[in-house]
């Protein structure tokens, strides 16, 4: 890319609609390029200054580290999908409606009528829905077993779905638009799940109940073990996914493909540690909960935005004061700030690294994360359910001292920034079973030998992020 402006204000000429486009100049050329941001657009169209940096661009119109270029992981694959798209509105119920059908309230619901959330329940409060979920029904099992429920689709879903093109849509007109077998399966077996919401000012991971049906605007995450929600709550997750997911105008988006499937988890580590992070996530997801709970006028949207403040440093105006004293905005940061520094303790960094360096690290430990699992090591995080029976390869598995443990030919392009240079290095040596020789640590890169990284594992020693060995091998 040889010139970018990511972000420029644009009004048309025809209706007067304000926009934001992306200007490009795109060569097939790996040349510094020119990128301006936008610093003050009050006097636009007119008048609109910029910021200029000259640097390499990336596919996302960025010159820091190139998360667009991150692999998808088979370690996290089968875990992440979308909620359900209903395609009828006719299969949802409030309180009345399932009165009014002929049902009364939990307990003596029958197992089709569940509870609902989307977007706005999780980021504001939860609106008592509940929604009917013929999952697995055939027509004449809905209308011999569940009558009532048979009678509300077909009057106020099947009028809808005979005027829907998709063919299957209209034939299966009581069963929901699609099935996300992968949200399905992947809940199965478990009580709780991770949940977030797709299009969101501020990026919160939360459990919900595996009673609860998730709307297709949730992203969920088919886990259970609240280490995984800590990891996910962590600045090094929510880092990533603003700079991997892209946005709807102003608002972040959790793309699951680009921010949870190439998201490189920490290695697994001490379970003192695991244990730690559990407990901080727990505490977390529970006194949010609490909080919201007792107080009907407060929401998760409006905590967050307090949270933001204060990490900011501004001054609280009175009504944020309100609900930083009644929603116990401070104690929720606390929580944060520890998972924050625990997490960054899993992944063997400082805590306090800024955004970029934690992007770079994480691109770097992505690549070497592929490259293990190109030779068969794959860092599953539910392998139980992910992949039964799985072995790792002996070789990656034993410390045989002084052989090293292997690496992939030639797999990961030398990266071209030093920094980049450096992370790529030092990602390879945190997740090796064994230190490591320059040779060894060459043949993970495509073209290189010991002479080219020799100096970087010697920098990472000068400055402590490495070990050199007396037998000129290196560890973490």
């Amino acid at each position: 890319m040889l010139f970018a402006i990511p972000d420029h204000p644009w009004v048309d000429e025809k209706d007067g609609a304000a926009v934001r486009i992306a200007m490009t100049v795109a060569a097939k050329s790996k040349e510094i390029g020119v990128h301006l941001i936008v610093t003050d657009e009050s006097g636009a169209p007119d008048e609109i200054d910029f910021a200029m940096n000259h640097a390499r661009i990336g596919s996302n119109l960025g010159t820091g580290a190139d998360v667009t270029s991150a692999i998808t992981l088979k370690a996290n694959s089968k875990l992440a999908s979308r909620g359900i798209p209903l395609h009828g509105q006719g299969f949802l119920l409030d309180s009345d409606d399932v009165a009014f059908i002929g049902f009364r309230a939990s307990p003596e619901l029958p197992e089709i009528v569940v509870p609902y959330r989307n977007g706005r329940d999780l980021a504001a409060r939860p609106r008592g829905k509940w929604v009917i979920d013929t999952y697995g029904l055939s027509e004449s099992d809905l209308r011999e077993r569940y009558p009532n429920a048979y009678q509300r689709l077909l009057t106020h879903v099947k009028p809808e779905r005979d005027q829907n093109k998709r063919g299957h849509r209209a034939e299966k007109w009581w069963l929901h638009g699609e099935p996300v077998e992968m949200l399905r399966q992947g809940r199965r077996g478990l009580n709780r799940y991770i949940a977030t919401v797709e299009t969101a000012k501020h990026r919160v991971f939360q459990f919900l109940p595996t009673t609860i049906l998730p709307d297709n605007m949730l992203v969920c995450i088919a886990m259970e073990d609240a280490y995984a929600l800590g990891v996910l709550s962590s600045r090094a997750s929510v880092v990533w996914a603003l700079a991997a997911g892209g946005d709807l105008g102003p608002t972040p988006r959790y793309n699951k493909s680009a921010c949870f499937d190439p998201f490189p988890f920490p290695a697994d580590g001490p379970e003192p540690l695991k244990e730690r992070i559990r407990a901080e996530a727990e505490a977390l997801d529970a006194l949010r909960k609490r909080v919201l709970a007792e107080h009907d006028d407060l929401t998760l949207t409006g905590i967050y935005n307090v949270l933001e403040a204060l990490r900011e440093g501004r001054a609280l105006s009175a009504a944020e004061r309100e609900v930083h004293d009644r929603g116990l905005v401070t104690l929720i940061r606390q929580h944060h700030d520890a998972i924050d520094a625990l997490v960054a303790q899993a992944y063997g960094w400082p805590a306090d690294l800024p955004d970029e360096e934690v992007l770079l690290r994480l691109v770097a430990l992505n690549k070497a994360r592929a490259a293990e699992e190109a030779k068969g090591l794959v860092r599953w995080l539910r392998p139980e359910f992910q992949a039964p029976g799985y072995a790792a390869p002996i070789a990656q598995t034993l410390d045989l001292g002084e052989v090293a443990a292997p690496l992939p030919d030639n797999v990961i392009p030398w990266p071209a920034k030093l920094e980049e240079q450096v992370c790529a290095v030092q990602a390879i040596l945190t997740t090796a079973p064994a230190p490591l020789a320059p040779q060894d640590i060459a043949r993970a890169f495509r073209g290189k030998r010991a002479a080219t990284v020799r100096p970087v594992l010697d920098a990472l020693a000068g400055i402590g992020m490495a070990r050199r060995l007396h037998d000129g091998r290196y560890a973490a």
